[in-house]
């Protein structure tokens, strides 16, 4: 799981699978014909930076992983076909995994199929990722530390075509495939060096020993100095472990991208064109320009160039005139939840306010989401109430009811019946104390409803979101002072133990479910969570989460507990616009994908 370090959600396409409801028609069913080159636009400012398929933190985003990497190196298991964002069975490199009857043993059979270089993707490729996430779990960007792997697994050992992996606990089946096991990526064995022409001990060493982590923290050193070059990507050394539908056959200094169709592939579905362009940009304008001129097969547009809304959330408008005649316009929410981060701690100068739930519930009611749908996401978005994405399978959980939707005269209620009387358009504490009436534990006679909001900028958008945020939260008489910063400050200061005096911090973009799919919450509300920026802790809660990452239990009960504590001020997603080009053809139709996931096989001119 992630936030994304840009302001707005990485665009992306995907075709439809046909066992999935089509989301857009008028697919060309005919047989494709071999060659052409599909363009397809990068997102402003985020071209691929790694290559390694074991990346860190800084470099763990859709631009890297979904549209980049995965084009080469395909994940144990995948998600994301159509869009779906539940495990695809036929694209995975291995079975379904089985799990005992005890949750304590997981048993993973490999198909067989091959790296560029000829060797077979089997159980050392699987055993080398899994020994490097044991030797170093904090370089890798979605470790949760005491959770799943590596902390969980008291062994590991494989051969042949077959993995076994036994747990120190029990473990919840769908919760260990969704967030552990999609993590992994099986590795060549040509990969396992400590310097040219020196071979490692990775792949082969037994898992947990002390030679094989000292000898997988060697390797990995070596291969992070050339993951981080970009001039070693189109290296016979990184094509060699290349086992998807595409090996990248040019990169250059901006960040642009070429692939070509692999001829090795032993997957279900080959490239059905030569190339693959993947174009970097430094601003959306200059995207927008080669969309109008029609320089690209695949792009975006960003919510501020539409000069018409979406009828209602979840329809389409009209396209921009320039661009209807030659393109087709969609739209996808993120698999993500969207939320601005609450300080618990004595950090915050209202600690004691913020820990009474009657507030929270104040500041998600008076909150207009509806407006800010309508008037800044031009109803291109979904309303957030919970941290259960809109795509989420169905399987895994109901849809929370929403307790806290828009109602101002409510919230402003809630906070005169518990000791706040405003004065001069701020609400102060006149009840001190712990009554049903009263403002509650620690907060003292004269307190003031007054906090600052810290919030990244860069788009037009969350400016105008923050805007109705504050103006909302002013009529209930809470004052909110909203700062602009960057990414990295907010991700510095926005912490427990960062020193800094704050009260809620908005990162300006969802927090994006993957690889990690699973939305358990254990990595955002579960106490001492590595994402847990504001130190949030509630004994029910980690339970409720526990039970369902140990257990068989679905994740209805924690999804509502959520909805209903507001641990976090949950927010609306807007919406990624797609633009395809009206040459582009499938036999199977076509649908954004909601993890951002870009699998140009498919297509065809």
């Amino acid at each position: 799981m992630k936030f994304s370090l840009k302001t707005r959600v990485t665009v992306a396409f995907l075709i439809v699978a046909s066992a999935l409801p089509l989301a857009l028609s008028g697919a060309n069913g005919g047989a494709s014909t071999p060659g052409g080159t599909i363009t397809f636009a990068e997102a402003p400012g985020a071209a691929p930076t790694w290559i390694f398929p074991y990346t860190g933190y800084q470099d763990f985003s859709a631009s890297n992983l979904n549209q980049f990497q995965q084009l080469m190196y395909r994940p144990l298991y995948f998600f994301g076909l159509g869009a779906s964002a539940a495990y695809v069975p036929s694209l995975s490199l291995a079975e379904t995994p089985q799990v005992s009857k005890n949750g304590k043993t997981v048993i993973i059979d490999l198909k067989g199929w091959r790296f560029a270089n000829g060797e077979i993707v089997d159980a050392s490729s699987v055993m080398f990722f899994l020994n490097l996430y044991d030797a170093d779990p904090t370089s890798y960007g979605a470790y949760t530390p005491g959770l799943g792997i590596p902390d969980q697994v008291a062994t590991a050992s494989g051969s042949g075509l077959r993995v076994v992996i036994r747990m120190k606990n029990a473990v919840n089946a769908n919760w260990f495939l969704y967030n552990y096991l999609s993590e992994i990526t099986p590795l060549p064995d040509s990969w396992d060096v400590t310097a040219a022409h020196v071979a490692g001990r990775c792949a082969t060493g037994a898992y947990g020993a002390v030679s094989t982590k000292a000898s997988c923290k060697a390797v990995e050193a070596y291969l992070d100095k050339m993951a981080g070059a970009t001039t070693t990507f189109t290296s016979a050394f990184w094509q060699g472990g290349d086992d998807g539908p595409w090996r990248l056959a040019s990169f250059d200094a901006q960040g642009d991208a070429t692939f070509a169709a692999n001829a090795r592939y032993s997957g279900p579905q080959r490239a059905q064109v030569h190339y693959v362009k993947e174009i970097a940009y430094s601003s959306e304008a200059t995207e927008k320009a080669d969309l109008l001129a029609g320089k690209l097969d695949l792009g975006y547009l960003d919510l501020s160039d539409l000069t018409s809304p979406a009828p209602k959330p979840g329809a389409v408008g009209a396209n921009l005139a320039g661009l209807n005649a030659k393109y087709r316009l969609s739209a996808v929410a993120p698999y993500a939840v969207n939320f601005a981060q609450i300080n618990y701690s004595t950090s915050n100068p209202l600690q004691a306010v913020f820990q009474q739930l009657y507030f929270r519930q104040a500041l998600q009611e008076s909150f207009d989401q509806p407006s800010v749908l309508r008037s800044v996401d031009q109803n291109y978005g979904v309303l957030g109430y919970s941290p259960l994405p809109t795509d989420a399978p169905t399987a895994l959980s109901k849809v929370p009811s929403s307790p806290y939707a828009f109602n101002a005269t409510a919230a402003k209620t809630l906070l005169s019946s518990h000791g706040w009387t405003e004065n001069a358009g701020v609400m102060a504490c006149t009840a001190p104390g712990t009554a049903a009436s009263e403002c509650g534990a620690n907060v003292a006679a004269g307190t003031t409803l007054s906090f600052s909001l810290m919030y990244v900028t860069g788009d037009p958008t969350v400016d105008d979101t923050v805007d109705a945020m504050v103006s909302d939260w002013a009529t209930i008489g809470v004052d909110v002072t909203a700062t602009a910063n960057t990414f990295n400050n907010l991700a510095t200061s926005c912490t427990v133990g960062s020193g800094t005096s704050w009260s809620m911090c908005w990162s300006g973009a969802p927090w994006a479910y993957e690889p990690n799919f699973y939305p358990s919450g254990d990595q955002i509300f579960l106490t001492g969570a590595n994402s847990n920026w504001g130190g949030y802790a509630s004994p029910q809660m980690n339970a409720l989460i526990n039970a369902d990452t140990t257990g068989a239990a679905s994740l209805s009960a924690y999804e509502q507990y959520a909805a209903d504590q507001v641990p976090v001020l949950f927010m609306p997603s807007a919406e990624s616009l797609i633009e395809t080009s009206r040459a582009l053809q499938s036999s199977i139709g076509w649908s954004p994908n909601a993890l951002g996931n870009f699998l140009p096989e498919y297509l065809h001119f």
